[in-house]
């Protein structure tokens, strides 16, 4: 007879019970009896069953408790996660499905662990961003205060020191509520047709200030003559290119360049690529750079301003659109970042 190895022990044990006692009846029966019977047969099988049921049973049972007790005692495990239906008497199975279940467990505990650093990491920069323009007009107020109100010419630049000081405060949490919303799906995007290569051109008119004080270009990677339309947020898409542009010349390096190509990738899909050939950025920096707050080079990045969400913001953006947004770097070299869009109609 062939069982299953959940049954094995249970088997075997029912089988030596089975074939003792059939040999001690037998004997019995002979020594008073002087006879041996063919029922003796039908007794073996029946103490064969009887005996691998209660076994089995009682086996179940007491694997069952012994180890929920376990579960309950290292608290790794949930009592949930071990079902009874699924408890085995074969050791080697059980052994495995334990050690399946801590290993999940463990992948969890480690994943717990990621995101209790990452907490800490982001309430620690957010104090940071929050407390730096927060002690400047404290400063700026005190020392008005004591006595610096007096003179006309102090006191209005302190006080116009003091507004920026606020303007910055509303600018982080301005960009921090947005990115809530998004997370939540609380932002409702206006979707419409409109052309991405004029939408582009705008934010290079408005950039072209700032790119001017590094004398970087900002230009197409070819000329665009006819139209080419994508359905999204026309106000969402503008704030992704104005980040991803400030942020290139935020990080470009004196007289360089920051292209933008749009690229037919599928027949419904286009591809924004804003190139440069500035900084770059290290590997081990690249999947972290759209956490909220995070900076590759924390000095540098803090004399050129921004709330440190830019990136975050354009991520949450894009993936609100059901898009996807790519990262490609070499340190010293440049950056790509790239995005795709719905074509339009």
């Amino acid at each position: 007879m062939t069982f299953s190895k959940r049954y094995n022990f249970a088997a075997l044990t029912a089988l030596l019970i089975a074939l003792f006692s059939t040999v001690s009846m037998g004997i019995f029966l002979y020594v008073f009896f002087k006879f041996l019977s063919a029922w003796l047969l039908l007794f073996f099988l029946v103490s064969f069953l009887v005996s691998f049921l209660i076994v089995q049973y009682r086996v179940e049972k007491f694997i069952y408790f012994r180890i929920k007790k376990i579960y309950n005692d290292v608290r790794i495990l949930n009592e949930k996660d071990f079902p009874k239906p699924s408890i085995t008497t074969d050791m080697e199975v059980l052994t495995r499905e334990v050690e399946n279940y801590v290993n999940v467990k463990k992948l969890e505990i480690e994943t717990l662990n990621v995101r209790e650093n990452y907490r800490k990491e982001f309430m620690g920069n957010i104090s940071h961003e929050l407390k730096t323009p927060l002690f400047t007009v404290q400063g700026y107020i005190l020392t008005l205060l004591d006595g610096a109100m007096k003179d006309k010419k102090v006191r209005k630049k302190y006080l116009q020191r003091a507004n920026k000081g606020v303007e910055r405060l509303i600018y982080i949490i301005k960009d921090l509520d947005m990115i809530t919303k998004l997370e939540v799906g609380g932002l409702v995007l206006s979707k419409e047709n409109f052309n991405i290569i004029e939408q582009v051109q705008n934010v290079f008119d408005l950039l072209e200030m700032k790119a001017a004080k590094k004398n970087i270009s900002l230009v197409f990677d070819k000329e665009y003559t006819e139209s080419i339309l994508v359905y999204a947020d026309r106000e969402r898409i503008e704030q992704v290119l104005t980040n991803l542009l400030v942020n290139s010349l935020k990080y470009g390096k004196q007289d360089g360049t920051t292209e933008v190509s749009i690229e037919n990738i599928i027949k419904n899909k286009v591809l924004v690529r804003v190139t440069d050939n500035g900084e770059g950025i290290a590997k081990e920096y690249l999947t972290r750079i759209f956490e909220r707050f995070f900076r590759v080079d924390k000095s540098g990045s803090r004399k050129e301003g921004g709330s440190g969400l830019g990136l975050s913001i354009v991520k949450h953006i894009v993936e609100a659109h059901n898009e996807k947004i790519y990262v490609e770097s070499q340190f010293g070299i440049g950056s790509e970042f790239s995005f795709t869009l719905e074509k339009g109609k």
